[in-house]
């Protein structure tokens, strides 16, 4: 198939473009080319490279004809985040494709409820950035059920990757943490470090991506989430980055309104955002019908990003 994917050059992109090369698909990766991959890799010479600014074209309305233009028998959405945005594409595409695969995210759910989530779980973000996922997501499948319109939406959670600053024990982007645990140093955590995070390799996202694509028929109309088979709680996680290093952690908790004042506003909101969502995602349906199997678990993939983060500092 020729496969057209937009913000091919990103997190996923890294890991999913060579995997549709290898597959034998013909690919175009359509981003602003001003980055490259995370990682090289020999497929990128077989994949043509297309410059367009999305916001840009979406300002003048020609994203979406741009995009069909390049004739592509299936489209992966990486990098949209309005339903202006999805609706814009998708008008353009209808009738013209064969699988439209868009990334959405397992905020769609905000607060965890009943646990592990399943798919079935009604719809409660409680944050801009879900709210606006989940009404591209209702969008879409409403479309697909009316229309027929071959889409599928994959909801990752924390990605996770060689190159780029994990989410850490304390629900932040700082590398700090991770020094702090390894050099067995305090760490403060929110509570009682009880909330829980969602990781997933990117190149388990990737994968599903290709499984959705090969498992036509049971992918389309259909949401799945893509994380790794268990969750983290913030304890959980610190402990097993200080034994990284051959350290015990050391952990103390201070109540939320307490904690939020030991850092700066900015990681407070990160730390806020990803404690009072605390995901904890079943693959199950994943699991059974388009055979996805995350080869890490979240601390494996963890380590990797970390060693490598480590690595490029030394």
């Amino acid at each position: 198939m020729k496969i057209v994917v937009i913000g091919g050059t990103g997190h996923i992109g890294t890991f999913l473009i060579p995997r549709l090369v290898l597959a034998g698909h013909e690919v175009i990766s359509v981003s602003r080319q001003e980055r490259k991959p995370y990682l090289a890799h020999p497929a990128w010479d077989s994949v043509e490279m297309v410059a367009i600014d999305r916001d840009e074209a979406e300002l003048k309305g020609t994203f979406g004809s741009q995009i069909c233009d390049l004739l592509p028998d299936a489209v992966i959405d990486l990098i949209c985040f309005t339903p202006e945005s999805a609706k814009n594409l998708v008008e353009a595409l209808h009738g013209h494709i064969q699988h439209f695969l868009h990334c959405g995210t397992i905020w769609v759910h905000g607060h965890s409820e009943v646990v592990p989530t399943d798919e079935t779980q009604f719809r409660k973000p409680i944050c801009d950035y879900g709210t606006k996922k989940a009404a591209i997501e209702s969008y879409l499948l409403t479309l697909a059920r009316k229309t027929g319109f071959p889409v599928t939406i994959l909801h990752p959670g924390h990605i996770v990757g060689p190159g780029w600053v994990p989410v850490n024990p304390i629900g932040s982007v700082s590398s700090a943490t991770f020094k702090r645990l390894a050099q067995g140093e305090e760490v403060v955590l929110p509570n009682l470090g009880m909330e829980t995070l969602h990781h997933v390799h990117a190149d388990d996202v990737a994968a599903a991506f290709c499984n959705a694509l090969n498992n036509w028929n049971n992918a389309v109309g259909e949401s799945f989430h893509i994380v790794s088979s268990q969750a983290l709680t913030l304890r959980g996680y610190a402990n097993a980055v200080a034994k990284w290093s051959g350290k015990e952690a050391r952990l103390s908790f201070l109540p939320w309104e307490d904690w939020k004042l030991t850092v700066s506003e900015s990681e407070a909101e990160q730390t806020w955002d990803h404690i009072a969502h605390s995901p904890n995602c079943s693959i199950e349906k994943a699991r059974r019908l388009i055979n996805y199997n995350p080869r890490y678990t979240s601390l494996q993939a963890l380590e990797e990003s970390v060693t490598h983060l480590r690595n490029l500092t030394q």
